[in-house]
């Protein structure tokens, strides 16, 4: 299989598995957080390990930190923004309109995995591999995702099929979002692709700092959370080896 093929395999099945299991039958709590404790390790690895020396020979020190920091605003503005979720918000309040807020997060997380899928595109200027080991840990942490707009809206229409479809469908952004950072990165100079690979990095220091690990870590009574975060830090650095 084509590496790019690969990446955008991988990035669409996070949403598409996320959706089917949210309209089926959800795993269980312990087993999502210790998954997003595994996204993160992965994702803050990539950001340390290759992300911000790659913007660095780019670029140089100043520009790593300009692109850190314009990543890590980027995703708070789209967090303040847009309507997203975290995984212990998938149940509804009382007096909602279920159907109603189904959609709005759908929008919102649409909206909210275009920049996903740029960062793939991006952790492929270094390496390919690269690319494909963002792609799996935003993939593992859209299922939670696809799982809290699926479920509700399906909990809203009765309708099982279209529920999935529709929630399947925030996975189109991640493929838009990849070719628009795939073509844009070969037409600008150097010093800019150093900040765009900085950003990316930011970006993913901001969901793992965020979202994931402070998720995980309230859900989760023991350590399984912190030593699933090791893994992923394993993980990237095995994947150098191959």
């Amino acid at each position: 299989m084509e590496p790019v093929l690969m990446i955008l395999t991988i990035a669409v099945l996070g949403p598409v598995i996320g959706s089917l299991l949210g309209v089926l039958k959800r795993p269980s709590e312990k087993f999502m957080y210790d998954m997003l404790s595994f996204a993160a390790g992965v994702m803050l690895a990539i950001s340390f390990l290759q992300l911000i020396p790659e913007s660095i020979r780019f670029g140089n020190e100043w520009i790593c930190i300009a692109g850190i920091i314009s990543g890590a605003i980027l995703m708070y503005l789209v967090d303040r923004l847009l309507p997203h979720i975290h995984p212990e918000l998938c149940s509804q309040e009382q007096g909602c309109d279920l159907k109603k807020t189904a959609w709005y997060l759908i929008i919102g997380i649409s909206l909210h995995n275009l920049p996903e899928g740029m960062a793939m595109a991006i952790g492929s200027v270094t390496e390919m591999k690269t690319g494909i080991a963002i792609a799996l840990a935003i993939a593992i942490h859209d299922i939670p995702e696809g799982i809290c707009t699926a479920a509700p809206f399906y909990h809203a229409t009765g309708e099982r099929l279209k529920s999935f479809l529709v929630s399947a469908a925030t996975a189109f952004p991640v493929v838009i979002g990849y070719f628009i950072a795939h073509h844009i990165y070969k037409n600008i100079p150097l010093e800019f692709v150093g900040l765009i690979i900085g950003a990316t990095a930011g970006l993913m220091i901001y969901i793992c700092a965020d979202e994931l690990i402070p998720s995980s870590c309230s859900k989760t009574n023991n350590h399984s959370s912190i030593f699933y975060l090791i893994c992923g830090v394993v993980f990237v650095i095995f994947l150098e080896l191959l």
